[in-house]
């Protein structure tokens, strides 16, 4: 079977799970890592049996790598996905896809000049749980789509994250740090945004760490910390989503709702690839578990890169592209510019819905 060789920028934390799948899908080889900080990249070489550990320029100007996985924090997610671009490779990048949508155009746009694909995080829309939900929205199980809600809520990054202070920064706060991975999965269960508004605020201008080893330090809050934004989808479905670092009670509002004119679907947390997925028919008295369709329930990060892999080899549907992560990156900027502008914000991208799935053609890939 063909393979495409694949190369690691970024072997910071999130980088284990990429090197611990990677290798289990038969069309991907993991042959190199690298990192600004060459030990990072020695170390999960060798804790994963990468063939090399070598420096940025290395990764990029080696002719035998396909695909370059984009690991690095946010800031430099554009700069790194623009050099592997014009290196010639195909590129697979963590969320958000950039900071700035100037940024997100280049990178969507280079990519279509070199005739290359350029895919985004979150993939956990490929996972059991959300495909299942797909699976009873394309069936008719809840008939006509009405809606939908979405929740993120709870206490903010200084409580355990070792370096907190980039999620109070421009390009973070919960939006931006969470919002990928909700509203991915909206698309991808409603399909594509027409328009949309926002309220945004920040509750606390300072906040202080708590966690190792920056504790006591005194952060400014530059972002903010709770929105709340409503959504029209092309589709005729309305849509509501909250967002927020500012409940220090936490919460017990489900992750994501979907309502239909037959039923309500209750998806499951959209930052993991399993269950619960929970269906009320009409007439019917309680939310029933539905069993996953799929075995890809565990972390599978890393479905993405195996998706674009397949999409090279054998011209199969793309699902996590470029133009998904370029129209949700669109969407959370358009919350804090209708929150700023007082008005609606009207989505200037769109992107196909992405096609369910195929269990059966991947069920041999996984670990």
């Amino acid at each position: 079977m063909k393979k495409m060789n694949v190369g690691i920028i970024g072997c910071g934390n999130i980088s284990s799970i990429y090197m611990e799948n990677i290798p289990g899908f038969p069309e991907l080889e993991l042959v190199a890592c690298s990192d600004i900080i060459m030990e990072k990249a020695e170390a999960q070489a060798k804790k994963f049996n990468v063939m090399k550990a070598c420096t940025v320029p290395e990764i990029l100007d080696d002719p035998n790598i396909d695909i370059i996985v984009n690991l690095t924090t946010p800031q430099d997610h554009a700069e790194v996905c623009i050099q592997a671009l014009q290196a010639g490779k195909h590129v697979h990048v963590e969320k958000p896809l950039a900071v700035t949508l100037e940024d997100g155009k280049k990178i969507v746009n280079l990519a279509q000049e070199k005739g290359l694909l350029v895919g985004g995080a979150p993939d956990t829309f490929l996972g059991a749980g959300i495909q299942t939900a797909l699976q009873l929205i394309e069936q008719g199980e809840i008939g006509e789509l009405v809606g939908a809600s979405a929740f993120l809520i709870g206490r903010g990054h200084e409580h355990w994250h070792p370096d907190p202070e980039f999620y109070y920064d421009n390009g973070g706060g919960p939006m931006f740090d969470m919002g990928p991975y909700y509203l991915t999965t909206l698309i991808a269960l409603l399909g594509p945004i027409r328009r949309l508004s926002g309220t945004t605020r920040i509750t606390y201008p300072e906040r202080t760490i708590l966690s190792e080893p920056k504790a006591g330090k005194i952060m400014k809050v530059n972002t903010p910390t709770h929105i709340s934004g409503t959504m029209d989808f092309q589709s005729g479905s309305i849509g509501t989503i909250t967002t927020s670092f500012d409940a220090f009670g936490g919460s017990s509002l489900p992750p994501i709702e979907i309502y239909g004119s037959e039923g309500t679907l209750l998806v499951p947390d959209p930052n993991t690839f399993g269950g619960p997925v929970r269906l009320r028919k009409k007439g019917e008295q309680e939310f029933v578990e539905i069993p996953l369709i799929s075995k890809y329930h565990e972390n599978s990060r890393g479905l993405g890169v195996l998706d674009m892999a397949r999409a090279i080899l054998h011209g199969s549907p793309h699902r996590s592209n470029g133009e998904l992560a370029y129209h949700v990156l669109e969407a959370m900027h358009g919350f804090h510019i209708s929150s700023e502008k007082g008005e609606f914000y009207h989505m200037e991208s769109s992107c196909e819905k992405p096609k369910a799935f195929d269990t059966k053609l991947h069920e041999n890939t996984a670990n």
